[in-house]
């Protein structure tokens, strides 16, 4: 009797519990389908075509890298170097074919090799040296970062243009970067679920002892299975830097994250065991359209790092669940109807399409007409960047102007990818505070072929078209600070400079301007330069160092008031006493300390002037009025004696 009830209970519940189980076996395509959906019905701008493109494209590099890590995390490994392993391949592409005439052919192998060798030494020293894989990857992370600003000297390097092509479309809409993230993806579903090493990493992250007690050379597997994910890191940073048109010592900082997310997302174990390409895939995509969404709606870019961070949580709390709940995570190639899995995707795709098509009526003759327009700014985790953005919207409301602000969080790729959504948004003109003014050239390009007005903030943009620069002049602003020490220490002393953020062209002018300006006080004496990456915490810690070894120091000049001020803290009693200090840009915090006496002086740039000038200009643009090519913003040298007249 009891087994007659069971039996007509599941028979009853059989098309709830196939629902439930389709949904938990398939939790990662869900979400994405959920997300497409909500994006839809939230902006009109999401689903066009070029969006659309732009959402692969954005995917692209984050997918290959996180190919390569599906490897590792299937063998209940982890790989926390891919980042900086990509960054220096393509510095290694880009010096060898440019700096040294390596023919690109050979240039490309090399930078292929070089990420196979990276991921080697990963694999001997998890797989022979015992180490944690989390330690050895994690200072393969730091070696490689240091590597690649040692072999650029801490500058982009222009990438070759039969690689930069990578980069470009194929009949001017189908982007190259999409076509080499299939490839990589097939390349990978093919490894999981087709050789031999594929089924020794499930087998590995299985159970381990299993596996070596079975005949299998756990050690050597290891080796290729690190040696698997470099070679995938490689080809995302050729990918990544030919979208940039040069290979940047900082690119793909924090990708490693990224990347173990998307594969975590697409519902692969942190414990080993499962994991598929395809799942990868939608876990990438999934984070590019929250990224892209997020762009679209004016959403700041510091809640999207929570939006993000959430899903991330989700995502392993689905996993969790799902295991409870009896689902069937599918190894590749070990289990599961191929046809039966075509036919949950071609489902879903015909759902998709069609709550899609019903959503997008929401949208219909709807749209404001105040000007849009969308600002880019490298970050705002800067005082000086947010005053550009406080100036910025101020004019905006003024005008009738509907800003759009964005935060590139000094990624050059990130800021690409904000302006490819700026220009297929069909933004009335776009301003952009470039993180790279190399780097940023290809997308400005894309909204120079769009017809959209272009306006650079604070930093120029090369290689491409601007309807307007409005800056003030690193590079004048430099030798107006290395006078400023220089005629406080009477023209003979010993100074230090803490240097801003390497591969950055405001920390490159800067510089410039400082041993220019110094030129002309041969008595002044640099014993040390040292990078604090324009933040006030590491320019405490560099400022304390060099103390150790320069304690009769008596002037510092920073490049930015963010890194004097943490200097001026290192100092104590000896700021505006013994030791002068110069610092840069004329934040709110770097005046008081002018006023105060512990900063001598500060090279004011105006930042709010800069925000609402370029509006008026963007404005002026759209309505197609005349613009200046250059409008530039004096920078003023603000001592004690005029810091009250001062206004910014």
């Amino acid at each position: 009797m009891a087994a007659d009830t069971l039996k007509s209970r599941n028979t009853g519940a059989g098309g709830v519990s196939g629902v439930r189980r389709l949904l938990l076996d398939n939790g990662a395509l869900t979400a994405l389908i959920v997300l497409v959906i909500a994006m839809s019905a939230l902006s009109g701008d999401f689903l066009t075509t070029d969006n659309l493109l732009n959402v692969g494209v954005q995917a692209a590099v984050t997918a290959i890298l996180a190919f390569g890590v599906t490897f590792v995390i299937v063998a209940a490994g982890i790989d926390l170097s891919v980042g900086s392993v990509a960054a220096l391949s393509a510095t290694v592409l880009a010096w060898s074919a440019t700096s040294h005439g390596v023919p690109v052919f050979l240039a490309v192998i090399l930078a292929v090799a070089t990420g196979i060798a990276a991921g080697l030494v990963n694999g001997f020293l998890i797989a022979y040296g015992k180490l944690p894989p989390f330690i050895a990857t994690l200072a393969m992370l730091s070696v490689a970062r240091g590597l690649s600003l040692v072999i650029s000297e801490g500058s982009p390097i222009a990438f070759p243009d039969s690689v930069s092509h990578l980069g470009d479309t194929l009949g001017g809409w189908l982007p190259v970067p999409v076509l080499v993230m299939v490839v990589m993806g097939l390349i990978a579903a093919f490894v999981l679920g087709r050789t031999y090493i594929g089924r020794s990493m499930y087998a590995i992250g299985g159970n381990e002892e299993a596996a070596r007690l079975s005949g299998l050379r756990v050690s050597k597997q290891k080796l290729a299975i690190y040696a698997l994910s470099g070679l995938f890191a490689a080809v995302a940073g050729i990918v990544l830097a030919s979208r940039l048109s040069s290979a940047q010592p900082q690119a793909a900082n924090g990708y490693e994250l990224d990347a173990i997310a998307a594969v975590v997302i697409g519902g692969a174990s942190l414990a080993g065991g499962t994991g598929k390409a395809s799942g990868t895939l939608i876990g990438a995509l999934i984070l590019a359209v929250l990224r892209n969404g997020l762009n679209l709606l004016n959403v700041s870019a510091f809640w999207q790092q929570v939006v993000i961070g959430v899903v991330i949580a989700l995502a392993v709390l689905l996993d969790t669940v799902r295991r409870k709940a009896g689902a069937t995570p599918v190894a590749a190639g070990t289990g599961g109807s191929k046809g039966k899995q075509a036919g949950t995707y071609a489902l879903a795709a015909v759902v998709t399409v069609a709550l899609v098509a019903a959503t997008s009526l929401l949208h219909t003759g709807s749209g404001g007409n105040n000007p849009k327009v969308g600002l880019s700014l490298s970050t705002l985790n800067n005082p000086f960047f947010v005053q550009i953005r406080s100036g910025a919207q101020a004019e905006a409301k003024k005008l009738g102007v509907d800003l759009t602000v964005t935060d590139a969080q000094n990624d050059a790729s990130q800021q690409a990818n904000q302006l490819q959504n700026f220009t297929s948004s069909g933004l009335g003109a776009v301003i952009v505070n470039p993180v790279d003014s190399d780097a940023a050239s290809n997308s400005v390009k894309a909204a120079n072929k769009a017809d959209i007005p272009v306006i650079a903030v604070d930093r120029g943009v090369n290689n491409a078209r601007t309807d307007a620069l409005v800056a003030s002049d690193n590079v004048t602003g430099g030798e107006l600070a290395a006078k400023t020490i220089g005629d406080k220490l009477g023209g003979h002393g010993k100074i230090v400079i803490l240097q801003g953020q390497a591969g950055t062209s405001a920390a490159r002018e800067r510089a410039q301007g400082f041993a220019n300006g110094l030129k002309a006080f041969p008595g002044i004496q640099v014993v040390a330069q040292q990078p604090a990456d324009f933040d006030r915490t590491k320019g405490l810690d560099v400022m304390s160092n060099l103390l150790q070894s320069h304690p009769d120091v008596q002037g510092v000049i920073a490049a930015n008031d963010e890194m004097a001020l943490g200097a001026i803290k290192a100092l104590g009693s000896k700021a505006g006493k013994s030791v002068s200090v110069v610092g840069f840009d004329g934040t709110p915090d770097g005046l008081t300390a002018v006023k105060n006496g512990t900063l001598y002086a500060s090279v004011a740039q105006q930042p709010s002037q800069l925000g609402r000038i370029a509006v008026d200009n963007a404005l002026k643009a759209i309505q197609d009025k005349k613009v200046d090519s250059t409008i530039k913003v004096p920078v003023k040298v603000v001592t004690k004696e005029n810091v009250a007249g001062f206004t910014g």
